[in-house]
């Protein structure tokens, strides 16, 4: 991660941190989900069913149903493991100074405290892709869920392949 991506993380827990006075527009999510990842959607914390919310509005998600299931459910990982502000920073500054450093702490124990944040941030793909796919979720759904951060590139000869970048630079913006 740079420096410029550290920045545009800091940007991100700054609007989590406002997300309790700023309005959701949950109808959005509730119009696009089956009722049982809808439920999953509202066990997320209100900043990240903000995250979600901005996602599905920046994917341009209209034609693509499967799309907007994603860019909704593409963080619900993160239920298994909340994280408080300071984990959250703490995971971006480590990952813009060394990869290498984040890599090696994202292999420990999600249960302890100060080490929360790196585990979650590595494993919340495929947790969440879990959680999805026991919501009913179609494949396609648990599949961008289990990649949306991998880099898009990995995946160019998926047939997945056009709906992953799309997920992947509207979570980036977001």
């Amino acid at each position: 991660m740079t420096f410029g991506a550290a920045g545009l993380r800091l940007r991100q827990g700054t609007r989590a941190l406002s997300a309790f006075a700023r309005p959701l527009e949950i109808s959005q999510a509730e119009a696009v989900l089956t009722a049982d990842e809808f439920r999953l959607f509202q066990r997320m914390r209100r900043s990240e069913q903000l995250h979600s919310l901005n996602v599905l509005a920046s994917a341009h998600a209209n034609d693509s149903v499967t799309l907007a299931q994603a860019a909704l459910l593409h963080d619900v990982g993160k239920i298994r493991y909340p994280l408080h502000l300071w984990q959250r920073t703490l995971t971006v500054l480590v990952g813009a100074v060394s990869r290498p450093l984040l890599r090696r702490l994202s292999q420990r124990d999600p249960r302890p405290a100060w080490s929360r944040g790196f585990v979650v941030h590595a494993r919340h793909p495929e947790w969440g892709a879990e959680l999805a796919a026991q919501a009913g979720a179609s494949d396609d759904v648990v599949w961008l869920v289990r990649h949306h951060a991998d880099d898009p590139q990995r995946w160019a000869t998926h047939p997945m392949f056009g709906l992953l970048v799309r997920l992947k630079q509207a979570d980036d913006l977001n």
